[in-house]
């Protein structure tokens, strides 16, 4: 009966070894530069930052699949004292089977901001190796962009109208000064007639008759 128990004990463990190892099909390596991210307020990798990071991953794969990940779904293996290591993720229904690594590298890259900050780290000091960067969500512009077309093309008809008003009233003044000076200029050549012919003219009679056409 104690066999059993201490075998049962020490299934977890052996699995593990077996699942867990360096190069691992399914497996990461991590990086971390904890010294070159933190300086002095540098904190020491220890098993509580890793149960830390474990339940930061567990909760990337549950975000990502809709299924319940805990920290013992999460393998850690091959740890140096430079602070890289290995890991890899156990489906939650059968422990014995390792979750697809398209399907935890799209669950780190989702989740990758709330693990950097959970470690106090950055895409440069914590490396997932073969993992992309942040998987950022597509920016949405804050106005529609049917309402930035819409606003476009009432501003190019506003600008139409204001050309053509401006351009009527432009006309309008041009022949408006052009009639006045025909007038002018028939005026004239007509006091250089009555002057070739020693004759007075009298501007009077002119203004009156200027002002019968209109």
């Amino acid at each position: 009966m104690l066999g059993r128990i201490v075998f049962f004990l020490c299934l977890p463990s052996v699995l593990a070894a077996q699942l867990c190892k360096p190069n691992a099909a399914e497996g990461f390596k991590v990086r971390l530069s904890i010294k070159t991210a933190l300086g002095d307020k540098a904190y020491e990798w220890n098993r509580n930052q890793r149960f830390l990071f474990q339940a930061a991953i567990a909760f990337a794969m549950s975000h990502h699949l809709e299924l319940e990940f805990n920290v013992s779904n999460i393998l850690v293996c091959d740890e140096t004292p430079r602070v890289s290591f290995w890991f890899v993720v156990t489906s939650p229904g059968d422990p014995s089977r390792l979750v697809g690594k398209e399907s935890v590298e799209l669950a780190v890259r989702e989740s990758r901001s709330r693990i950097n900050n959970i470690l106090l780290l950055n895409d440069a000091t914590l490396e997932f190796v073969g993992v992309l960067p942040t998987l950022t969500a597509p920016v949405k512009p804050a106005t529609p962009s049917w309402l930035i077309v819409f606003g476009v093309v009432i501003g190019m008809v506003g600008a139409g109208i204001v050309f053509l008003l401006v351009s009527t009233v432009v006309q309008k003044k041009r022949k408006k000064n052009e009639v006045a000076e025909e007038e002018d200029d028939d005026e004239e050549a007509q006091m250089k007639r009555t002057a070739g012919n020693e004759g007075i003219y009298n501007t009077s009679f002119s203004e009156y008759d200027r002002n019968t056409q209109m």
